[in-house]
């Protein structure tokens, strides 16, 4: 069920309807007040408006280059899942070769023996 949560952003209230708890959704509008606050704390000459355009270039900024490093990440997992695989299949056939390279050495004592 969506909820609808009172957020203050930038002295401005906003109302979110989300599926998402109204902690954490609280969490992020402080975590983006606060931003805003520190860029307007240290330039003056920035408006509120502008501190969060600024606010959002960045997180929107950081979020793509998240979604593009895991993105990377996936690729690699996956590379590295392949060589797994296939690395398995060489250690099968490999202790099959030694299981028949045994087999064969057994029976050749077996030989010599009787010999």
């Amino acid at each position: 069920m969506a909820n609808k949560i009172r957020l203050t952003v930038g002295g401005i209230d906003l109302y979110v309807t989300t599926d998402d708890d109204e902690a954490y959704m609280q969490s992020i509008g402080n975590e983006v007040n606060q931003h805003i606050k520190e860029m307007t704390s240290k330039n003056s000459f920035l408006s509120v408006t502008m501190a969060s355009v600024f606010t959002a270039l960045e997180y929107c900024d950081k979020a793509k280059k998240t979604s593009i490093n895991t993105q990377e990440l996936h690729n690699k997992i996956k590379e590295l899942s392949n060589e797994l695989a296939c690395a398995r299949l060489e250690s099968d056939e490999a202790r099959r070769e030694i299981e028949r390279l045994n087999k064969e050495n057994q029976t050749l004592r077996a030989k010599l023996s009787r010999s």
